[in-house]
């Protein structure tokens, strides 16, 4: 999913909402909001279905790499019990 794409679908949802809200300002009858109502809501779903894959797509590029400190902790635990082990065996 594109930039691109995400802001056409938004500009789109914008564009069924506006038709909607100028439909009801000139007076339009009741089955014409409704089918007006009914783009609007997919276009709403389908920028939602894509807004969820951009970010995504985008989130998976961005995260950081983890970091395993449960092991790095007991590494630097038993080198010190190592080096305890080693005083006493002296």
């Amino acid at each position: 999913m594109t930039e691109a794409q995400l802001e056409y679908a938004q500009k789109r949802m914008q564009q069924k909402w506006y038709d909607l809200a100028m439909a009801e300002q000139r007076g339009a009858a009741l089955p014409a909001l409704e089918r007006l109502y009914n783009a609007y809501v997919l276009a709403m779903e389908e920028y939602n279905r894509c807004s969820d894959a951009y970010q995504q797509e985008h989130q998976a590029a961005s995260d950081p790499i983890p970091v395993n400190t449960k092991n790095k902790a007991a590494r630097s635990t038993s080198s010190s019990e190592e080096a305890g082990h080693s005083k006493l065996a002296s």
